[in-house]
């Protein structure tokens, strides 16, 4: 019997021949991740283990992005603990305001995930550098606390399920509607602690973005990890970022899957989920729901081409006067592409609010925040109950090209009724 691809990152990681699932392993990390609200924890917990100095302080990553530019005293003084822990343990990959970008596009623009590296991160969309073929994880921060000291942590082995997508994706169906689709299928807790390996032409014709989107919301089915074979289109995108060394693996044809769903994406068309579950989906021209702010960007549709389809849709028309539009690119790079391209242009012209990156409104940091009673339609990735300020305001999920047309109708509707 094969392996997937997951088994087989877990396996070389654990300097064995052979994983199955359930098994427990002990796994060397190639990188570890914290943020202003993660790190901090995590660093006082390495401090306790009275461990002097970080494995390798080129394999850490402190992102302050989620607070970021610093919104009160409470995140500048998180901030600076990064900052200070970074300076006295030489840690080369510290990002602060001015240098940041929402640490999951941040990281694989800055070729930092790779294929066949062993990820984890205390932050539950680690997942999404899966998009890279990479095994990669959300973790606790008192697991990157370890991982900081020993360079290795403990993993049960998941079962894996695949996900065959087939067919052309209509107009303005994008990844984000592939993976809401998959999680209205099997639910918030269908791929639970396993992984979610996608396959099929649909999958081979998406951008490296639109895989990295999928992979970031397999967390959302309850998934352990995302992951993708890593074609030419992925070797392309990493190697124009970097020369560091990478491993490519792929499921072997005879690898065992737990279940496998096949999905004919013709049949696919934009869509929203409603509150307060990721599962909640629901064609987007069938909702009619009004709202009161639109936010793009995060690190699952903050990347440039997701501010490309925005602007396709806005361009000419302006956010409906009841509507708050505010679009926040993930990233320095993206900002200042989005910019040369004229993308800005066309945002100010339809009187969106244009941020520096941060996480911002997605967690409820702030750029953002819903007062009792308002709607969102939003690009992020979830829409719990107070995702993004009271817990009596409501979060849509929906792609960059139905958020953006539902900012101009002043309700959730198709990018299509705008024509």
């Amino acid at each position: 019997m094969g392996m997937t691809i997951t088994e087989k990152i877990l396996a070389a990681h654990a300097g064995v021949g052979r994983v199955e699932p359930g098994e427990l392993i002990d796994a060397k990390i190639d990188l570890a991740l914290g943020n202003d609200i993660t790190a901090p924890i995590a660093i006082r917990e390495f401090r306790a283990l009275g461990v002097k100095g970080v494995f390798d302080r080129e394999k850490i990553a402190l992102v302050a992005d989620h607070f970021t530019p610093n919104k009160d005293i409470m995140s500048a003084e998180q901030v600076k603990i990064l900052r200070d822990f970074s300076r006295e343990q030489g840690i080369v990959h510290f990002y602060d305001t001015g240098r940041v970008g929402v640490e999951h596009a941040l990281l694989p623009e800055l070729g930092l995930a790779r294929p066949g590296m062993l990820i984890i991160g205390a932050d539950s969309h680690t997942c999404t550098y899966g998009g890279l073929g990479a095994f990669s994880t959300g973790v606790g921060s008192t697991d990157l606390a370890a991982v900081m000291a020993t360079g290795s942590l403990w993993f049960k082995v998941p079962e894996s399920m695949k996900f065959i997508f087939r067919g052309k994706l209509g107009r303005y169906v994008t990844a984000k509607d592939l993976i809401l689709f998959t999680i209205g299928d099997i639910g918030v807790d269908g791929a639970l602690y396993r992984a979610m390996e996608f396959a099929g032409d649909t999958i081979d014709a998406l951008t490296v973005e639109g895989r990295l989107t999928m992979a970031n919301m397999a967390i959302e089915a309850g998934g352990k990890n995302g992951i993708f074979a890593a074609d030419e289109k992925a070797l392309a995108y990493v190697q124009s970022r970097t020369s560091l060394p990478f491993t490519v693996f792929a499921s072997d044809p005879d690898a065992a899957y737990v279940d496998v769903r096949e999905y004919d994406a013709t049949k696919i068309e934009p869509l929203v989920s409603a509150p307060h579950l990721p599962e909640n989906t629901k064609p987007a021209r069938e909702n009619g729901t009004t709202i009161d702010q639109v936010v793009i960007g995060s690190c699952t549709n903050g990347r440039i081409e997701d501010l490309r389809l925005a602007a396709e849709v806005l361009k000419g028309k302006t956010a409906h006067r009841d509507v708050r539009l505010i679009i926040i690119p993930a990233t320095q790079e993206v900002y200042q592409t989005a910019m040369k391209e004229g993308l800005f242009d066309v945002f100010l012209a339809a009187e969106a609010a244009i941020s520096a990156p941060t996480c911002g409104p997605c967690l409820g940091g702030h750029m953002g925040i819903l007062a009792e009673g308002e709607r969102c339609v939003a690009t992020t990735n979830r829409n719990f109950v107070g995702r993004m300020g009271h817990p009596r305001s409501e979060v849509y999920l929906a792609s960059p090209a139905v958020a953006a047309a539902s900012a101009v109708l002043g309700r959730i509707g198709h990018p299509d009724e705008l024509t």
